[in-house]
């Protein structure tokens, strides 16, 4: 990593972290403003680099996005802005010279903002900088995803509150928690051997995380002092040609929104319904046909109600034999490919032969269908005592239990029954 993470990290509460080479104007550089800007102009210029640089949408620039969190971490505090531009960056970490600043507060609430999501830990009592997107499935039709659809989609959200633009009360209501001063979280170490210390981190329980607290009376009627509402939206949600199961529509922020926070995404996981006739293999279909004994030796000729409503012909000429599982192929009959839908793959058919019932003929009709068909295969008959004639039976898989079953316990019986003579055969 580069820049504000480049220095070693040691975990002890009051050793260098992070920020150690840093010049004083360093925090003002990554946010793109200058020593004298108003904080609105640093929420803005956060805001701005925030969406641009978060990894959900720019991956390879997760250590910017960190730099940015944090530069923002300390401008947008009074207290920590001010210890940063007296003292710097290193008297920052160490807490400032008579500024009030306490060392475990800045280190817990860092390790929790910036390490926090990675190690599963806390976020440090104040908001994220993007919001978490939302994800929606949307069950569609094979028939959508041939055609092409605009589904509309009932979409609860949190929104700002009108009344009281996401302060949560009148102004001036809101105040920074005396309790765990303004972090959410509240620090404390444990030794647990020489030199060696262990941190642990708690939900304040006077503000329940948030870092701030408003008295009763003054929290706002409409949202009651959640500084959101919720409202209902429709989106319309595009099912483009081609588009395939697991395919994802991204609304660009129109997730909840919360205060000083990036909303998320609304995401579409689009799933396909089972369809009676065809099956998606890629942009090919696949769709299973029986045709008789007769159409498989003799030709046939079929309809099938394609995904768009036509009618496709299908014919097979006579003497072109269809044999069980066969797999016959229509090209351009498949799915149109997405973003070029004029592009098409292939239908596929695979065929099951349905034979005729036992006696279906009389002797003489069979004689004739000999006479047609093929001759078979020249037979000799064996001579001498070790030939055996046998039958023929139905086979089921249940029959073969039972039987093996039975030779089982038939052979138990024997051994049961067996007289001193086998058992003392041993000896």
């Amino acid at each position: 990593m580069t820049g504000l993470l480049s220095s070693k990290i040691q975990f002890s509460p009051f050793s260098p972290v992070v920020c150690e080479k840093m010049a004083d104007n360093k925090l003002y550089e990554i946010l793109g403003v200058t020593r004298n800007a108003s904080d609105s102009e640093i929420k803005r210029s956060y805001h701005k680099l925030a969406k641009e640089f978060h990894p959900d949408k720019n991956p390879a620039a997760g250590d910017k996005f960190k730099e940015i969190s944090y530069a923002y971490e300390v401008l947008s505090d009074p207290k920590k802005r001010q210890t940063y531009d007296k003292y710097g960056l290193k008297g920052l970490q160490e807490g400032g010279q008579g500024a009030g600043f306490r060392p475990d507060d800045f280190f817990g609430h860092i390790f929790g903002d910036i390490f926090g999501r990675q190690m599963g830990g806390g976020s440090g009592g104040r908001r994220r900088a993007v919001g978490e997107d939302t994800i929606h499935p949307l069950k569609v039709s094979l028939e959508d995803m041939y055609m092409g659809k605009t589904a509309k989609l009932q979409l609860s959200k949190n929104v700002i509150c009108a009344a009281c633009k996401g302060i949560g009360g009148k102004p001036g209501a809101v105040v920074s928690c005396k309790d765990c001063h303004g972090q959410g979280m509240k620090v404390s170490y444990q030794q647990v051997g020489p030199n060696m210390t262990q941190q642990f981190q708690t939900l304040c329980p006077t503000c329940q995380g948030l870092g701030e607290t408003i008295n009763d009376k003054d929290k706002c009627p409409k949202c009651k002092g959640k500084k959101v509402t919720n409202e209902i939206k429709i989106l319309e949600v595009h099912v483009e040609k081609g588009m395939r199961e697991h395919q994802k529509i991204f609304f660009r922020g129109e997730g909840d929104q919360q205060p000083d926070t990036q909303p998320g995404d609304v995401i579409i996981v689009l799933q396909q319904k089972q369809h009676e006739v065809f099956q998606r293999t890629g942009d090919d279909l696949l769709m299973k046909h029986e045709i008789t004994l007769t159409e498989a030796l003799c030709g046939f000729e079929f309809v099938v109600k394609h995904l768009d409503s036509r009618d496709l012909l299908i014919r097979h000429n006579p003497g072109e034999v269809i044999k069980p599982g066969d797999l016959k192929g229509i090209q351009g009959e498949g799915m149109p490919t997405y973003k070029n839908p004029f592009e098409k793959g292939n239908l596929y058919i695979k065929f099951d032969v349905v034979f005729p019932e036992n006696n279906f003929a009389s002797e003489e009709q069979m004689k004739q269908i000999e006479s047609i068909l093929p001759p078979r295969p020249a037979f000799v008959m064996p001579t001498g005592e070790d030939v055996e004639e046998v039958n023929l039976m139905e086979y089921t898989a249940s029959e073969r239990g039972q039987g093996r079953e039975e030779a089982y316990a038939s052979d138990d019986d024997e051994h049961m029954h067996a007289g001193p003579g086998v058992q003392c055969a041993h000896q």
